[in-house]
């Protein structure tokens, strides 16, 4: 399996947040964490932001994680 990193703007192209909001999700746990890469960089896992997504859809739908 590859890993993929998403950056803030690929992220930004997938959800309709801000990254302000997104940094409030995280810090309550209510969204995959970042990945710090280097001193101004962050990423987030693309395979935790999908399952992250999916989640979603199934509480949409009314189905049990």
């Amino acid at each position: 399996m590859t890993l993929k990193i998403l950056s803030r703007i690929q992220l930004a192209e997938l959800l309709p947040y801000s990254l302000s909001h997104i940094a409030r999700l995280e810090k309550a746990g209510r969204f995959p964490k970042r990945i710090k890469l280097g001193a101004n960089r962050v990423g987030w896992l693309e395979s935790e932001i999908d399952q992250w997504i999916e989640a979603r859809v199934n509480a949409r739908n009314g189905e049990v994680a």
